[in-house]
């Protein structure tokens, strides 16, 4: 097996004294689709944060590309190769579709701001760049009847295909989808099943994605990791993982309590 591209060891953090993650242990092979669920409470987004460097860990260790990037901000981390996406989206609502990806691509910018204000040839060539991976995020994921629309007006499902435009124009090494199909009807959540797979498969990006939709799991994912309270539950293929007692049991009794307490 060739060298893990994100590996995360002893990985915690605590909010008000509850460990919403506890000691995680597990790592993401280059070119895989690596899916994390977990009932709600899990700790699942919470490990999005702390390898995006939104949150700092109260211990462990993340690496990438063999790497410590724990104590990185998180431009930084954006910087060396790690792009995602948010469960509730994130984009400038009054601005253009075109507007909301030139934005994305200024994250990964190296120039300064007095660069920027002199506009120096470094930064017209970095615009041009900008603008050139735009058009071919635009292209890969067909979103051209859109470009000039305010993102704010456009229907649901689209917009959330705008927010992983956005961070493709990063053309980032991993990718991290904080559960894409949240909000999708059956229709859209097979087109995400579509995109998901063209990323891996053409533009050679590696994904890392928590998500509640079992169909759109096991349609995608090369391993899946179970967490309950934090912890990991199981790892193993998508049918291992799904068919675990300890899984089931996981979310069944998550759902019994919800149940008793209504």
């Amino acid at each position: 097996m060739s060298a893990a591209l994100l590996e995360v060891s002893g990985l915690s953090v605590a909010f008000g004294g509850v460990r919403a993650v506890d000691g995680l242990d597990f790592s993401v092979q280059p070119g895989e689709i690596f899916t994390v669920i977990g009932p709600n409470g899990a700790g699942k987004t919470s490990v999005l944060n702390l390898v995006s460097r939104v949150y700092d860990p109260s211990g462990g260790s993340i690496r990438f590309e063999g790497e410590e990037i724990g104590a990185l901000p998180a431009h930084q981390v954006a910087r060396r190769g790690i792009a995602r996406t948010f469960q509730n989206i994130e984009l400038f609502e009054r601005a253009t579709v075109l507007q909301n990806l030139l934005l994305g691509c200024y994250t990964a910018s190296s120039t300064g701001f007095w660069q920027q204000l002199a506009f120096t040839p470094k930064v017209r060539r970095e615009e041009e760049e900008g603008r050139q991976r735009v058009e071919e995020v635009i292209d890969f994921l067909e979103i051209q009847p859109y470009r000039e629309q305010v993102a704010g007006a456009l229907p649901y499902g689209v917009r959330k295909v705008v927010e992983l435009a956005r961070a493709l124009v990063l053309r980032p090494k991993l990718l991290m989808l904080d559960e894409p199909s949240s909000g999708l009807n059956v229709e859209e959540t097979d087109d995400m099943v579509f995109w998901i797979r063209d990323i891996r498969d053409q533009l050679g990006i590696t994904v890392l994605m928590v998500e509640h939709d079992m169909r759109l799991v096991s349609a995608v994912s090369d391993r899946v990791m179970a967490m309950n309270q934090g912890r990991l539950l199981r790892l193993g293929s998508p049918s291992e993982v799904q068919n675990d007692p300890a899984v089931v049991e996981a979310y069944l009794g998550k759902r019994r309590r919800e149940e008793a307490a209504a």
